[in-house]
Parts: structure tokens; C-alpha cells; sequence
């Protein structure tokens, strides 16, 4: 067993001084950090000045408390010598005479001597330290509770949140995940902690599995302990889930990323039986869901039930809906009142949107989807009596809501409407950098809400969505079905399209803005797996240079200057590419056109972050939602200022970014959330459209040439395509069809819908030893250490839940399972 080690014991120290905080100099918004002018009163090493600068993570400290600083001198280039603190604590008696007078003292009533007496002889002269970081200390001493809570409050008034920072440093937490954990567990962070490291994979975003083990390591948790094992499983199924983009996977690759994590950072091997075991153990726990040889996330399982059973919900029609009579009256005037001649198709989706509940609208490029909403917006508030005049709701929301996975996407829809448009995430009050619950989503409120580009949208983000919705909106989903599926797990527009009971138009017609472009004709050709004749042929708008990847780089940088000759900035002009990496990669090309479009100059500010140059003038992408700075995923701005440290007077870095009109600073805690914008993913372009779009594809490329991914390129760019780099990739990424994620909810909607009425969902039903090995002779014929799980057992609800009550389905002798009137006594 390995040995045991206090995760509250303070590191050897190397230099301390003792001494009380002067100023304030620097306070980080975002953390922990603090620079702090503290006066010298005792040290350990040679100081002649009566104060020092003390850099490090700290509390809210008190300019009359006497504080222990504990670290080193550092010389800083520019401010001298400074002490960087890795610990500190309050200055309090060392000897066990003086810590049993302090706690026995006028600030701790109730705490008499002997009770003092007892804490000290039971916890040591360590004590103050240890229920400071952890409370539970005193389980053991049967205090009274008037007594306990007076001396912990007491002591966390001055020290608590001081002893969990220096707990954390001493566990080697920065100040940004310091502060995550704190924010997370507030007081009880470090027992959190030491009763399980590995929470923190599941509850903190950042903290992955290898950084719990380092922990538990220092805490000295055996290699083969469950909590640890349980750990590398749901990491393993969250890893393989994000990667594949399925919302469950299969016992073999669970079993081998789990050992394959285990083996990682411990020269002991866990066996297959044990991991096995515990996949077990963690199915009946609920924190992994089993069913018919598919492995869940339990997230992602209950999710597409939760999506199947509001979308139900949320198709139930009213009494109150309107007649076909004044339906077709307001079709027939729609042509005058917006100046559009609709086809039959486009005039079918409109009155769909607006004689169902739940509508599904899809198409291609230049097929007229915008057409639609435009046409949907004005038809329903004819018919609901709703002013499009925005001045008439200053007091109160406005009624018809519209939404996009990402900020252009919103700001495309605002502009095609002249209507307010927002980001799912800020629609529902997220932050966009916290995992989306309906805990931390607000209901929503309206008659009418159209969401665009539906393709993006991933199963945990449209469950919140579905859930947030009342049953009195009408609700259209909009998206081309062919594009590239979302980042997150799901396919979830693919899979409503392939659900039949939900209302749907798909829009294949070609109109006439649209006709012009042969780029738009293209999309349609490579959509449908066909390779034109004219893929390489010049057009007027669009092209294609045949290069190996070593040439890419020149020849987009000869388009480019190119361009500027002809009149379009770096505005106009977008690359594309499907990888970071590689000479025709993302990262190269953002390197070659910043030399191109902004390049160094003396005087020009610019400053270097983990390898990229960011000048004033640069365009950047914004890579997280930040509903705060009103900035969004997927937003290019321009950097307007840079301050890089050398001014007088300032204290920390920054950037400041243009957004069209918004200004917004970074501090170099932010600086992880933009990048260089020149060139971008293909993933991070969908939902935009710009003038002019360079398309690299070469063989390189590899995976990454799939259909769906060169038709989601193709269709961003709105007058001119070029196409540079090899035939080949261009013919393989044609007739590479992506296969499609599996995933279940289909199969959930089907059984909400066919069943409705009936006790059909497991997060209704509950469910009983879900997860047993197969003792049957077919697991000899499968690979060593294969799961056998038995169908789930039907079992009688016993919980009332939210799901029920919509329903209006609820057992009459819900929860009496077992129970007789003899039971009851009068």
C-alpha cells in the first residue's frame, strides 16, 4: 500500500517572513491572484526595506491581521525582487500553551479552557490549521454544537477560505481552477477533496482525469481503489462519446480507454474483472446507463429521453388553434403584404408553421429558408395580432423569438428579419462555458420561437432548450440537413428529420437569386455525392488551382495580395480548412496571411501568446460564448489596442477588441478565448457566410475529407469560391460519405410517441440490476472481459416526477408499492 500522506500537511518551507498587508496592488477579477505591498516585521532571510512586494494566490486579507508569507525571493526583470508566496496563514502562537489561551479566548465564546485543552491534545499544535481546512476534524471530540459551530465560524471568519487556497496551491492548483473549486464547493472544498479526489472530474470543467490522479497520488490512494477506477470509466465514456460524436458507446472500447487511462500514471495493472466489476457497480448507481449492449453517459441517456418526451409535450395541439378559413386568408394576402411570389412549396411550409405546434423546415443553399421565416414571422403575427413595430414592447419581451447556435448565425437572422435575434445560450440566460442544465436555464417566454441552423445543435443543448419552451409556443426548427453535425454528441436534427411524426418541409427548388451562382449549383451536385464535370473549370465566380500541399501556402498568399489589388480586405476574404495542422492547415495559413495583411511594423503594438503573435489590426475569432461582454462563439472581431505591461502605471496585459461596434478588453486570463481569425476550421465557419472563401483540401487532409464537410465550406462562401490543392482530395472528400452517429433518439421518439399514456421511460420507471454479466454460453464466444447485461426489469415508478405530472399519466398508486391500510395506525 502506499504511504500515507496528509493532504493538509504545509511543504517544506524554504524562506518566511511575518508582516501586515500595506496595499492592494494588483486584485485578478477572474482568480485568486494578487500582487500585495506587505511590511517586513520578521524574516528568515536578509531584507533591509520595511516592505516587500508579495506575489501569489490569497483570500481577502485583513490590513490588521499580522500574517506568516511563506515561499521564496524571486527577481522579477523589470519591478526587482520580489517574494512569491506559495502559502501563508494568519500569525498565530506556535507553542501548545498559547494555541489553548487563543482558543479559549474572548473570540471564541463558549470555548473554555478545558474544552480548548481537549482540541489540542486530541488534534495537536496543528490544530487551528486543521479545522480550518477541514471541519470534520472535530467529529470525533462530541463537542456541543453551540460550542463547534462558534469556534469554526469563528475561525473560517478569519482564516477559512485562506486554509482552502493555500490547501489547494499545496496540491498544485493554479489560481483560475482554484477558484473554479472554491466557487463550486465553497467551504467544504478541501473535505470534498480528500474524501474523493475524483469528483472533481465530474464537477469541474478543466479537470480531467490524469490531473485528479496527481491528487490522489499525493494523497496516497491506492491505484486499484474504485473511486479511482469509477473516475477513468466516466472519463473514458465522456472521451469517447465527444470524439466519435455518439450519445453512447459499446463495452469493448469502454473497457480498453479505461485501462488504457489506468495504465497512464500507474505501473500497477487493474485487472479487466475489476474494471468490469465497477462498470457494474456504476450501472447500478445510475451514473452510467445500460440497454440492449449499448453503453451511456447517464447525461446523454436521460437527455434524448428528456428531448423525446417535451417534444411530445410541446406537439400537443390547443382548442383554441385557429381555422383553416383564416389560415388561407392570410396566405392569400402574405404575396402583397411582403412583396415575395411564393411557390407551392414555400406557400405548404408556411401554412405547416403555422397550423403545427412543432415544424421542421429544411434545404439546401439558395432553396429559400430565409424566405420562409421572413414569410412565418409576418403570416403568424397577422394572425396572432402581433405589431412588428419593436417600439411597442419597451415595457414587455417581444413575442415572436429567434435563435442561433452562434452569434453571426443570430446576427445573419436579425439582419434577414430586421427582428431581434439572439444565441440559444443567451436566449436561455447561460454563461456558454458551463455544461447547459435546466438548472441554471430560464423558461422561456413568447408565442412564436424560430431556432436556425439547427445541424450545430447538440443533444444536451437542445434538451435544455426543449425543456425551457411552454406549451403554448409554436416552435420551427430550421437547418440544412447536410451540413456538418455539432461538436457536441447527437445528431439531433438528423435524427428529427428521420422521426416521420413531426411535421416537416424540405425546400429543393433552386430560386432565381440563387440561380446565377454556379457555386450554389455545386453545393447541390457535391450534396448528392456527384462529382460535376466542371468541378476544375473557371467560372465567374468560382475557381480552382491544382497545388501539393507544400505549395498551398504561396499560392493562397498570391490570391491574397491578389485581392488587395483588386479592392477586398481581409474582411471580404475567409480561408477554410478542415485541420490546425499542416503546411495548408489553419494555423499555417493564419501565420502566412497576417504577414501579409498585418504585418510587423515598428510601433506597431503586438504580444505573443503560447506561440501566436497577436498585433493591432489583427481579425480574431472569438472561440466561447461570453453573454456578459454581449460576444459570442464564433463572433471575428479586430484587435484595436494592446497592452503589453511596459506602460507606466499598468499593471497587467490586455487586448482590446472591435466586435462591429462593441469593444471589449481581455485580460491574459482571456487570452485563451480568441485566436487568429485570417483562417479558420470549417467547423468554426458554419453559421457565417463571407464574400470571398479560399478552400484548401489536400490529401493530407485524411479523415477529414468527408462530404458534409466540403459542403459545409463550399456553401459559406457567398460571391466568389476558390478551390486550391489537389484533384484527388476534392474527389474523395465527394465520395466520402460520412457515416452517421449513432445514437438513440430516434428510437425515444418513436417509444414516447407509440406509447404516450404508458409507463414507458426508464427515468420514469426506475429500474433494478441493470447491469449483470451474462452468464450465458454466448459470452465464450465473445473477447475476454466482454459485459453481458441482462434487459432492464420492469419495475413500478416510485417517484413523482416533473415528466409524469406533464404527461398526465400518474398512477393513482404511485409510490404505495407494498404498502396495505393495515399498515397505518389510527
Amino acid at each position: 500500500m502506499a504511504e500515507e500522506i496528509n493532504l493538509f500537511e504545509t511543504p517544506e518551507e524554504s524562506s518566511f517572513f511575518i508582516g501586515q498587508v500595506q496595499s492592494d496592488i494588483f486584485d485578478s477579477p477572474d482568480s485568486f491572484y494578487k500582487v500585495l505591498l506587505v511590511s517586513v516585521e520578521d524574516a528568515n532571510f536578509d531584507w533591509k526595506e520595511s516592505e516587500i512586494t508579495v506575489t501569489g494566490s490569497f483570500g481577502d486579507l485583513r490590513d490588521d491581521q499580522t500574517y506568516r508569507f511563506e515561499g521564496k525571493l524571486v527577481d522579477h526583470p523589470k519591478y526587482g525582487r520580489q517574494f512569491q508566496a506559495s502559502s501563508y496563514h494568519a500569525n498565530q502562537p506556535t507553542s501548545k500553551e498559547g494555541i489553548i489561551n487563543f482558543l479559549s479566548g474572548k473570540q471564541f465564546p463558549g470555548v473554555g479552557k478545558k474544552t480548548a485543552e481537549k482540541i489540542v491534545d486530541h488534534l495537536g499544535i496543528q490544530a487551528i490549521d486543521k479545522i480550518n481546512a477541514d471541519p470534520h476534524v472535530l467529529d470525533g471530540l462530541k463537542l456541543r454544537e453551540v460550542v463547534r459551530t462558534s469556534l469554526v465560524e469563528n475561525l473560517n471568519a478569519n482564516q477559512g477560505m485562506d486554509q482552502i487556497i493555500i490547501g489547494l496551491n499545496d496540491l498544485g492548483f493554479g489560481s483560475n481552477l482554484s477558484s473554479a473549486i472554491f466557487d463550486r464547493y465553497g467551504d467544504e472544498t478541501l473535505h470534498v477533496i480528500s474524501e474523493n479526489p475524483y469528483q472533481l472530474v465530474q464537477d469541474i470543467d478543466g479537470i480531467s482525469f490524469k490531473r485528479a490522479d496527481q491528487v490522489a497520488i499525493k494523497m496516497g490512494i491506492p491505484s486499484d481503489d474504485e473511486r479511482r477506477i469509477s473516475a477513468a470509466i466516466i472519463q473514458a465514456i465522456n472521451d469517447l462519446t465527444m470524439a466519435s460524436g455518439d450519445t453512447y458507446t459499446s463495452d469493448k472500447p469502454l473497457l480498453q480507454e479505461s485501462i488504457r487511462l489506468l495504465a497512464e500514471s500507474s505501473s500497477e495493472p487493474i485487472s479487466t474483472a475489476k474494471v468490469t466489476q465497477q462498470i457494474v457497480t456504476m450501472e447500478k448507481e445510475g451514473t452510467i446507463q445500460y440497454e440492449e449492449k449499448r453503453i451511456y453517459p447517464a447525461n446523454l441517456y436521460k437527455a434524448e429521453w428528456q428531448i423525446a418526451e417535451n417534444l411530445h409535450r410541446l406537439s400537443q395541439k390547443h382548442n383554441n388553434s385557429k381555422n383553416k378559413q383564416q389560415v388561407a386568408t392570410i396566405l392569400e394576402k402574405l404575396p402583397v403584404k411582403t412583396g415575395i411570389k411564393y411557390d407551392d412549396v414555400q406557400i405548404e411550409a408556411i401554412k405547416t408553421a403555422l397550423t403545427s405546434k412543432v415544424m421542421l423546415l429544411t434545404g439546401g443553399p439558395g432553396t429559400g429558408k430565409t424566405t420562409i421565416i421572413k414569410g412565418v414571422v409576418a403570416a403568424f403575427a397577422e394572425m396572432h395580432d402581433i405589431a412588428l413595430d419593436l417600439n411597442q414592447y419597451k415595457e414587455k419581451a417581444f413575442p415572436i423569438l429567434l435563435a442561433a447556435p452562434t452569434g453571426r448565425a443570430a446576427k445573419r437572422m436579425s439582419e434577414a428579419t430586421d427582428l431581434p435575434a439572439s444565441t440559444i445560450h443567451r436566449l436561455l440566460g447561460l454563461n456558454g462555458r458551463e455544461m447547459p442544465t435546466e438548472l441554471n436555464a430560464k423558461d422561456l417566454e413568447g408565442s412564436l420561437l424560430i431556432v436556425d441552423e439547427m445541424s450545430m445543435v447538440d443533444t444536451l443543448l437542445f434538451k435544455v432548450l426543449v425543456q425551457s419552451i411552454p406549451t403554448s409556443m409554436h416552435v420551427i426548427f430550421v437547418g440544412d440537413k447536410d451540413q456538418l453535425p455539432s461538436v457536441g454528441p447527437g445528431q439531433v436534427f438528423h435524427d428529427l428529420l428521420a422521426f416521420t411524426d413531426l411535421p416537416r418541409i424540405e425546400l429543393k427548388k433552386i430560386h432565381r437569386q440563387a440561380a446565377d451562382s454556379t457555386i450554389i449549383p455545386l453545393a447541390h451536385a457535391i450534396r448528392e455525392g456527384k462529382i460535376p464535370s466542371d468541378l476544375t473549370v473557371k467560372m465567374a465566380d468560382r475557381s480552382f488551382i491544382a497545388c501539393h500541399s507544400q505549395q498551398v501556402p504561396e499560392v493562397v498568399k498570391q490570391i491574397i495580395e491578389m485581392s488587395q489589388k483588386r479592392g477586398y480586405d481581409a474582411n471580404d476574404l475567409q480561408i477554410l480548412a478542415p485541420m490546425y495542422r499542416g503546411a495548408a492547415g489553419v494555423d499555417r495559413l493564419n501565420d502566412l496571411s497576417q504577414s501579409v495583411y498585418n504585418p510587423a511594423i515598428p510601433d506597431k503594438q503586438e504580444i505573443e501568446f503560447r506561440g501566436q503573435i497577436f498585433r493591432v489590426g489583427d481579425k480574431v475569432l472569438q472561440l466561447v460564448n461570453s453573454p456578459e461582454n454581449n460576444v459570442f462563439n464564433g463572433d471575428i472581431g479586430r484587435i484595436t489596442s494592446i497592452e503589453n505591461g511596459r506602460t507606466k502605471g499598468k499593471k497587467n496585459s490586455s487586448i482590446t477588441i472591435d466586435f462591429d461596434g462593441n469593444e471589449v478588453n481581455y485580460g491574459r486570463l482571456e487570452w485563451s478565448q480568441i485566436r487568429l481569425a485570417y483562417s479558420i476550421s470549417i467547423h468554426k465557419s458554419q453559421g457565417s457566410q463571407f464574400k470571398i472563401v479560399i478552400l484548401p483540401l489536400v490529401h493530407e487532409f485524411g479523415r477529414m475529407l468527408q462530404r458534409n464537410l466540403l459542403y459545409t465550406a463550399i456553401t459559406r462562401a457567398a460571391d466568389k469560391l476558390i478551390m486550391v490543392g489537389e484533384t484527388y482530395a476534392f474527389v474523395t472528400a465527394i465520395n466520402n460519405q460520412s457515416v452517421n452517429r449513432q445514437t438513440s433518439l430516434v428510437r425515444r421518439l418513436t417509444d414516447v410517441w407509440n406509447h404516450h399514456g404508458e409507463l414507458k421511460s426508464p427515468l420514469e420507471q426506475g429500474t433494478e440490476d441493470q447491469f449483470k454479466t451474462d452468464q450465458s454460453k454466448e459470452q465464450d464466444n465473445e473477447h475476454p472481459g466482454s459485459v453481458k447485461i441482462a434487459e432492464p426489469g420492469k419495475v413500478k415508478e416510485k417517484i413523482l416526477t416533473p415528466t409524469l405530472i406533464k404527461a398526465g399519466t400518474i398512477d393513482p398508486m404511485i409510490g404505495m408499492d407494498g404498502i396495505r391500510p393495515t399498515d397505518f395506525k389510527k
